[in-house]
């Protein structure tokens, strides 16, 4: 595009209902502020979302660099579903060029791979889960007058899944779940709430640091996956037998299996459903305090 008074490119995508903006920066001129990602993503005054996805050119063994941000403005290291969405604009906009059906993408969690399925899905290698050695550290989260013992699973990002009786214990989820001790999270986590649904399949409900309770979380999806596995019994790297678990969302259904590498991958849908352009003066009147849009920003 040409200067900094025209519109700046967007496109709106979601993975099982939780929803992102997509910003594509490719050269890396767009400096957002936490404020005016937070007000992109407000559902009143904004596009809406759950968080952006601004989508900038890499170096080294991913050509493309996911800078995910929280719908709050707040950074964050991973997004499983996010990396679907992110994918597929890649593939929609003809950049996904990956070796062998696998196309590496770059997070602050680390290179994720993706794979574009047969069936129109997305699979992403999400890397292995890390848990505490040994014995779980006590953690217990509290909604209300209720509380739960929690297992921590650390996906890229950290999570307590907790297994409660029904999704509606959770209760609203307006506000942040309390966990103690709070020092277990100085960063803050995510909460799964976990519900058995049949041979390994389970539900979740989930409350994101930094966006409140959304319709689906990939990497909870995993996270609960792999708690759910281990109170089952089942470990890969153990016996050396991958395991499959089908994880129900609010917003549609993943499927994530643990490989006895310890390698754990998420496979589900991913969908770009409008693009557009911010207004400019809308831009800079939103937030008189942010870093200016360099005179050149190509469309990609």
């Amino acid at each position: 595009m040409g200067t900094a008074q025209q519109p700046v490119p967007f496109l709106k995508g979601h993975g099982t209902e939780n929803d992102f903006v997509i910003i594509p920066d490719p050269d890396d001129r767009l400096d957002l502020s936490p404020a005016a990602v937070a007000r992109l993503c407000d559902r009143r005054a904004g596009i809406g979302a759950d968080g952006l996805l601004r989508v900038v050119r890499a170096t080294g063994e991913a050509e493309w660099f996911m800078d995910y941000r929280n719908a709050d403005g707040s950074l964050a290291e991973m997004c499983g579903n996010g990396v679907r969405v992110f994918a597929r604009y890649l593939q929609r906009a003809g950049l996904a060029k990956g070796e062998g059906g696998d196309l590496p993408i770059a997070t602050r969690a680390g290179v994720r791979r993706v794979r574009f399925e047969d069936d129109g899905d997305i699979t992403v290698a999400m890397g292995a889960a890390a848990l505490p050695a040994g014995r779980d550290p006590s953690v217990t989260v509290t909604v209300g007058e209720r509380s739960w013992p929690a297992r921590h699973v650390d996906m890229g990002n950290p999570h307590a899944v907790a297994f409660v009786a029904s999704l509606a214990d959770a209760g609203p989820l307006r506000e942040a779940p309390a966990v103690d001790p709070a020092s277990a999270y100085p960063r803050g986590v995510n909460v799964e709430f976990v519900v058995d649904r049949g041979p390994r399949h389970v539900a979740l409900r989930v409350h994101e640091r930094g966006s409140g309770e959304t319709r689906s979380c990939g990497t909870g999806a995993c996270a609960a996956m792999v708690a759910a596995a281990r109170r089952d019994g089942l470990d890969p790297a153990a016996d050396g037998r991958a395991v499959t678990y089908t994880v129900d969302v609010p917003g549609g259904r993943l499927v994530v299996t643990e490989e006895a590498s310890g390698e754990v991958s998420m496979k589900g849908p991913a969908v770009i459903v409008a693009e557009g352009a911010l207004d400019a003066e809308w831009l800079y009147r939103s937030w008189p305090h942010q870093a200016h849009i360099s005179a050149t920003f190509p469309r990609t």
